[in-house]
């Protein structure tokens, strides 16, 4: 159970470093050049689009860091026997193609919830659990499962929800206690 557990998460490692990012970035007050509002302040149905919280670097860096780390995982496939035991897929088949869905679609769920609690009138921050959680799982399972001939099996996905629902407050909470999050959740 725990080599599948780990196989999970190493799978998934660029699309939470595509997540983790834009907090990280904001964060420390890094490429403030890029942060600037997706939506450019614009309104529907007169409530923010996504809100000012979702900027330009988010989107740009995110994915970057998502595609640098799947260009890793492929050299680790290559170079390192333990890594290649862990792997879910062989990495030697994965292009560009792959990890470009897998970061923009984590991107995408991302976006697409902040765009619903918006419509809930939900601030940035505000509790929406379980989809502040896992967003960008749902995202990047869809956009791989919609548009890779890769397939990835139910149980991975059932498995990423859980891991990420439980990492990600764990991980909030320490950003929370260390001061690098305004937020528990």
């Amino acid at each position: 159970m725990f080599k599948f557990i780990l196989s999970c998460f190493y799978f998934f490692l660029p699309a939470y470093f595509t997540n983790m990012i834009p907090s990280l970035t904001a964060s420390l007050r890094v490429f403030n050049c890029f942060d600037r509002p997706i939506d450019n302040g614009k309104e529907f149905k007169g409530r923010p689009l996504l809100g000012n919280h979702k900027t330009w670097r988010g989107l740009i860096l995110g994915p970057i860091a998502g595609i640098l780390i799947l260009f890793l995982q492929k050299w680790l496939f290559n170079n390192c026997v333990s890594t290649r035991e862990i792997s879910l897929l062989n990495y030697q088949e994965i292009g560009l193609y792959f990890g470009l869905l897998m970061v923009f679609g984590a991107v995408f769920g991302d976006l697409f919830f902040a765009f619903i609690k918006r419509r809930l009138d939900l601030k940035p921050g505000a509790k929406f659990m379980p989809f502040d959680q896992i967003n960008y799982v749902i995202g990047a399972g869809f956009f791989l499962n919609l548009f890779s001939e890769i397939k990835i099996d139910f149980k991975v996905w059932t498995m990423l929800l859980v891991l990420t629902f439980v990492l990600h407050i764990a991980a909030t909470q320490i950003g929370f206690r260390m001061g690098l999050s305004k937020n528990k959740w």
